[in-house]
């Protein structure tokens, strides 16, 4: 099997400044079908958005490719790209890159598509998820995932024969400028007399490229993240392998803190459970130069409790137990985290306080309803990590009952709440039975399923070697070569 390209949606504007910074072939697709092709082009351009068509030296195109003449060394800078949309640390750089530039039209804007062979994609991925100084077990761990990830996409989008392995482009989802695509549930979810709406974000929100440069997907700056000759030596060191399980690439998700366990994938997205993303501890008590792959359950104190239990999650949650990610070493977390990740302080357990005024402004304006002033925030239904995927909002006005989990999230937050594992305590309440102070104590960051980066940052430091990690993480999967 060859080495697949990859199209990775950077940049969505009404236009679209960047720099050729070496000659570059360019192909050009007139309104009216017809192909041109120019020899090279270099420097500073400008596409504009124009009634549907690109606008490009005064002629509109339907799209536009610039193809380097050397792709190992030819490369090109965007101007101005959000990272970090819709998070606390939101903000716009200059970025360059490797590969080709595809500017297409697309809900009334352009898009810029990078196309880049997987393995240059994965090494920008690995230096833009976390920081290159990473132990080399964790960037070898980290490059098989996002690679599993990439490549696990369904099988309408991806294709696999003896030869070759293609990311089809054609299916038709829902637009790549939403950032998302929520799923509402499929069953019907009227609780008594109290309405439920559930939804989950899925990645299969693009339609005209495979995955976006942001945290919706994987994190992808090109070359502006200085690599290093470790994270190279990673990604040739894993070159072309993949996890697997019963004969699939495996959906190989992961996020920043789990906070001490793991989350089932039905808890977050579809309801369809992945057995190689199920609960566990993220604890192991043995030498990690053992063979013994056991991890610990039956010492005392080390199993995990049934965290579906309200008492046995905030047990949890209030406290601090024992695990991998549960590390305040800034030299660990500075593996893990770019500086502007570093702008987050707590995430193993964090508390975020709103007043009554600003809880009710908030859920209005993320939500788009009406609640009145907020009685009360009832936990419903828990996953296996103590998340929440379902949450009851009590209001004077409305009662609803929210999930999953990244909506919860995005409700409760102006950007993000760190992860939906809390507890809810209410201060100041009135004779009428109003709170005046919401205090949310929480754990994690992000959805907690597969890979806790965190703590997988502390398993690499502990001389754990990348398969270990892996297997871990994902249990139950096998590590396989997809290509050389």
């Amino acid at each position: 099997m060859k080495e697949p390209k990859v199209h990775v949606g950077i940049l969505f504007e009404p236009q679209i400044e960047f720099v050729l910074l070496n000659p570059y072939q360019i192909t050009g697709t007139y309104c009216d079908g017809v192909v041109t092709h120019h020899t090279v082009v270099s420097g500073k351009q400008v596409a504009t958005y124009n009634e549907g068509k690109i606008l490009w030296y005064g002629r509109l195109y339907d799209e536009l490719l610039f193809e380097p003449i050397d792709e190992a060394t030819d490369s090109f800078e965007l101007l101005d790209v959000t990272i970090g949309i819709n998070f606390h640390w939101e903000r716009k750089e200059d970025q360059r890159f490797l590969g080709a530039l595809k500017i297409i039209t697309e809900n009334n804007k352009l898009t810029a598509i990078n196309v880049i062979h997987v393995e240059d994609y994965l090494t920008s991925v690995i230096s833009s998820e976390m920081s290159a100084t990473a132990s080399l077990e964790l960037l070898k761990a980290h490059a098989v995932i996002s690679r599993s990830w990439l490549l696990a996409i369904d099988n309408s989008r991806l294709t696999i024969d003896n030869s070759q392995l293609t990311i089809d482009n054609s299916m038709q989802h829902a637009s790549a400028a939403s950032n998302s695509a929520a799923k509402p549930s499929a069953a019907n979810c009227q609780l008594s007399i109290v309405n439920c709406q559930l939804k989950w974000y899925e990645r299969d929100a693009h339609t005209r490229f495979d995955v976006c440069a942001d945290d919706h997907c994987q994190r992808y700056q090109g070359i502006t993240r200085a690599s290093t000759e470790i994270v190279k030596q990673a990604i040739a060191a894993t070159r072309g392998q993949v996890l697997m399980y019963g004969g699939k690439i495996c959906d190989a998700r992961f996020s920043k803190c789990c906070g001490g366990a793991f989350e089932e994938f039905q808890y977050c997205w579809e309801d369809a459970p992945h057995p190689y993303l199920r609960k566990q501890r993220d604890f192991r008590i043995f030498n990690p130069k053992t063979c013994d792959l056991s991890f610990g359950a039956t010492q005392p104190g080390s199993g995990l409790p049934d965290l579906t239990d309200e008492q046995e999650a905030t047990t949890w949650i209030r406290t601090s137990p024992p695990a991998f990610c549960n590390t305040t070493d800034k030299g660990i977390l500075s593996q893990v985290l770019n500086n502007y990740d570093q702008e987050t302080t707590d995430f193993y357990r964090w508390k975020v306080e709103y007043t009554q005024d600003e809880l009710s402004a908030l859920i209005l304006k993320r939500s788009g309803i009406d609640y009145g002033q907020i009685i009360d925030l009832v936990p419903i239904a828990r996953g296996t990590s103590g998340r929440l995927w379902k949450l009851k909002i009590v209001g004077t006005k409305r009662t609803l009952i929210i999930g999953k989990e990244l909506e919860i999230r995005r409700t409760l937050s102006a950007s993000h709440l760190y992860s939906s594992a809390f507890v809810v305590d209410k201060e100041d309440i009135s004779p009428e039975g109003i709170p005046g102070r919401f205090i949310l104590t929480g754990a994690g960051w992000g959805h907690g399923v597969g890979l806790c980066q965190i703590g997988a940052a502390v398993m690499g430091e502990q001389g754990y070697k990348y398969d270990a990690i892996l297997l871990h993480y994902y249990i139950g999967a096998s590590l396989d070569q997809l290509y050389d």
